[in-house]
């Protein structure tokens, strides 16, 4: 017996060893026990220095890239070869992006706390193309560590003559210098890891000034996760996709992209700015979201055995606030950028970047909550009212009266809360965009829009913002009341101006009013007739009822040094025009509360419902009226031909 037992033990050694003479590859290699950790971000929209948010009626301290970093640097020490990514908007929201184009913060800070790859969104193209162009180049001779830049689906289009124009151009260029490509492989503790990124068409729709255009998601994604897989023989393919998911399914999602492509493996979804505490898993993909704002450092940790797909091992959101320190590298870099801000961008205005401009002794909503919800809001009144208040203190004698004044949600970047209100954060209340002067920041224009072209943005509100949250108005000087259970682009019940003495007038329908609107909020007008099927139009005019053709020659000029009169400077003027109260001004009461501007009347009365029909819903009844109407003659004469039969027969 022991020399069959010897004889065994010595053909299983044999054996054991001839196999690793034939294969020499380590076990993990062959896909035996394979994970890897991803750490990932999206939507940082520059906040570099810490956010104030509201937590159980408390003003707290998140985000700030020094402490996340502390947070990357403690989960590294965890695991040594965690990849790290980010999937777009990591600018525009704060004043680091006045310096986007000459110093290129984020992407250069990206870099520098280890970032592998990134993917752009939507505001990274706020400035235009040349704008991008400047910063990408600013960033390539800072001579600083980038992280690799991915995107598949962006496409630069010629004229007639086969030419990009000279922004174009210069983008392109930039791209091609920086090295942006639809994908990269990264090799990590053995595993081939594809790595691409996707524009999705909710993103690709909210950069209209962009210049370039962006192919179809899906097709793009389907043609790089097949390209990764087959071609570079990538063991684990991952898609930064700055697409998004919605809950409501307006739009579609990153959902949809997993089950219309199943070969990626990993989604990290960007652009809606949504926190799954847990992640979303879509057949075999694994979609994962960590909220905006530097609030979140995401972890996923996926495994994979022989034979088997990836499946998730460990997912943690881990929250960045004061309980992490700074890094103090990384703060000192910031602290260098600030600098630059208050230098090439604050001076210019006379304000500091942490100057108190006024005190609020009550807290504002959180800018989520003002876009979840529909109907008025206290912030979108300071703000609509604070477009009125800046345009008079520039015109002076000159001030020609505005009938009403225009904020769309999508614009309110950030809120008010309880305590000081510095330059900054009246900033990041209405961070967007850029001039025609080329100047962070848009500016506000005068236009002039008839009565009832300013009765259908109150229907604009009503009935598009279901749609498209976006579309949600507060408009200063206009009241109005809206029925969400009416018919479509007839749910206004009610509209009428309010006067500054409170008095009210009623809205004529063939009469020029002076709007005032940011520039992006004119520029995306085209939504209204996109968006009601061309059922209702909007077309700015001048005070003769000249149709505008160029928006930007309609720019309200700061008269103080000639330059544009900007959205986020109209709130810091206003801010300063409050009464005092020991020296520094006050917000007032008034705006603790909602003032009736926008009333949402949710009856179900039949008549609440049918009343008051304008042209649409007129057409839409006599349409439904003439259908019951044949289907009534259709179904009268099949009975009385049955009956006609039936006598016929007994006959």
């Amino acid at each position: 017996m022991n020399s069959k037992y010897r004889a065994v033990t010595f053909l299983i050694i044999i054996s054991f060893i001839f196999t690793l003479l034939v294969d020499p590859k380590p076990a993990l290699a062959q896909g035996i026990g394979k994970s890897m950790t991803i750490l990932f971000t999206h939507d940082l929209h520059d906040h570099l220095l810490p956010v104030k948010d509201l937590q159980d009626g408390s003003v707290i301290s998140s985000g700030g890239f020094a402490r996340l970093q502390s947070a990357i640097l403690e989960e590294k020490r965890k695991s040594p070869d965690a990849l790290l990514l980010d999937a777009g908007d990591f600018s525009m929201g704060t004043p680091f992006q006045t310096i986007f184009q000459t110093d290129a913060p984020e992407l250069r800070l990206l870099g520098d706390m280890g970032y592998d790859a990134v993917t752009f969104g939507n505001h990274e193209y706020d400035y235009r193309a040349l704008g991008l162009a400047e910063s990408l180049n600013a960033a390539m001779e800072s001579g600083d560590r980038l992280p690799q830049v991915v995107q598949s689906n962006v496409v630069f289009p010629a004229d007639d003559n086969g030419e990009l124009t000279l922004s174009l151009a210069a983008l392109n260029k930039a791209y091609e210098d920086l090295g942006v490509k639809d994908y990269t492989v990264i090799e990590r503790n053995g595993i081939r890891v594809g790595i691409f990124g996707i524009m999705g068409k909710d993103a690709a729709y909210k950069a209209p000034m962009s210049e370039v255009e962006f192919s179809d998601p899906v097709e793009s994604a389907r043609r790089v996760a097949d390209e990764l897989k087959n071609k570079e023989g990538a063991d684990l393919i991952i898609c930064l996709s700055h697409t998004g998911t919605w809950e409501d399914g307006k739009e579609p999602g990153d959902d949809d992209l997993a089950k219309k492509v199943p070969g990626i493996d990993v989604i990290i979804s960007g652009h809606s700015h949504t926190i799954y505490p847990e992640p979303l898993v879509v057949g075999g993909t694994i979609i994962a979201s960590a909220g905006d704002s530097c609030r979140y450092l995401g972890i996923l940790k996926v495994s994979q055995d022989a034979g088997s797909g990836w499946r998730l091992k460990d997912y943690r959101l881990r929250r960045i606030d004061d309980q992490l320190p700074d890094d103090i590298r990384i703060l000192e870099m910031i602290n260098g950028y600030k600098e630059l801000v208050q230098q090439k961008y604050f001076d210019r205005f006379n304000l500091d970047f942490d100057q108190v401009l006024a005190v609020s002794p009550f807290n504002f909503r959180p800018q989520g909550e003002i876009s979840d919800s529909h109907g008025e809001d206290t912030l979108g009144n300071l703000i609509s009212d604070a477009y009125i208040n800046a345009v008079k203190q520039v015109e002076g004698e000159d001030y020609v009266t505005i009938d009403a004044a225009v904020v769309p949600v999508g614009t309110i970047r950030g809120s008010f809360y309880k305590g000081e209100i510095t330059t900054a954060d009246a900033f990041n209340v209405s961070s967007l965009g850029i001039g025609a002067d080329g100047t962070p920041g848009y500016p506000l224009i005068s236009v002039y829009l008839t009565g009832k072209e300013l009765k259908t943005a109150c229907e604009v509100d009503a009935s598009v913002a279901p749609m498209m949250d976006v579309a949600q108005l507060f408009i200063s000087g206009v009241d109005f009341t809206f029925n969400p259970n009416r018919l479509i682009f007839n749910k206004v019940t009610e509209a009428y101006l309010r006067r500054p003495d409170g008095s009210r007038e009623e809205i004529q329908d063939e009469k020029l009013y002076r709007v005032v609107a940011g520039l992006y909020s004119a520029q995306m007008l085209s939504i209204v007739g996109d968006k009601s099927f061309g059922l209702m139009s909007i077309v700015p005019k001048t005070d003769q009822g000249v149709p505008i053709t160029d928006l930007e020659a309609h720019i309200i000029k700061d008269t103080a040094d000639g330059g544009e009169l900007k959205e986020w400077l109209a709130i810091a003027m206003y801010l300063q025009s409050f009464d005092r109260v020991k020296g520094v001004p006050n917000v007032p009461e008034y705006y603790s509360k909602a003032q009736g501007r926008k009333v949402v009347d949710n009856s179900r009365n039949l008549y609440d419902i049918i009343s008051s029909p304008n042209g649409i819903a007129l057409a839409v009844y006599a349409i439904a009226i003439l259908v019951v109407v044949i289907v009534t003659v259709v179904v009268l004469r099949v009975v009385a031909r049955r009956k006609r039969l039936k006598s016929t027969r007994a006959a």
